[in-house]
């Protein structure tokens, strides 16, 4: 079954307004809300979620750490280029891209800790070992920064499961920074 790129005018009622947003945030409608835009509920959580973890304890390139091990996890391709391009508009340096993109150990401890302790609460669906956790605030990190990564992991989990069901395919905009997983012996079906 193919799922419908949709734009502002094809998109069902209740998404029209918010494609249109997104056309007018990135200059293109972009091929996950185009094609998640079939569910408004879908698109509106996925949204407002977003917003709300922009809007938590965890700073910038904090909420890109989590992202990121998400989708690299998942084999989210879109998620991983859209944002690699963020991370090179912030200015984030180019290792530490590099080493989100391949799922390698982060040298600045703090990132490295919630880089692992993100992966451990994938690992474990939030069942996270004692140990995990006190090494998480040992590197600095609180009660509500670790609550705030599962609440990235929530908002980010929709949309790289819907990236992968609806085949989103990656937009021109973010060619240059196309990522392929590296089957790391994670199944992201197991």
């Amino acid at each position: 079954m193919t799922f419908a790129s949709h734009t502002a005018e094809t998109a069902p009622e209740g998404s029209k307004e918010m494609v249109e947003g997104a056309r007018r945030k990135f200059g293109f409608v972009p091929a996950p809300v185009a094609r998640i835009a079939e569910s408004p509920e879908l698109l509106a959580t996925f949204l407002g979620n977003t917003a709300a973890f922009d809007r938590s304890s965890l700073g910038t390139l904090e909420r890109e750490v989590v992202i990121m091990t998400l989708a690299t996890r998942v084999e989210c391709h879109y998620c991983v280029a859209l944002h690699s391009a963020t991370m090179t508009r912030q200015a984030v340096d180019a290792e530490v891209i590099a080493a989100l993109r391949e799922g390698r150990p982060l040298a600045d401890t703090k990132l490295e800790a919630l880089r692992r302790f993100t992966d451990a609460v994938l690992a474990t669906g939030g069942g996270v070992a004692e140990e995990d956790l006190n090494a998480f605030f040992a590197a600095g990190h609180d009660r509500r920064n670790a609550l705030d990564v599962v609440l990235g992991v929530g908002t980010y989990t929709l949309s790289t499961f819907a990236n992968r069901l609806t085949g989103a395919p990656l937009d021109a905009a973010f060619e240059a920074h196309r990522w392929e997983p590296h089957h790391t012996g994670r199944s992201a079906t197991a």
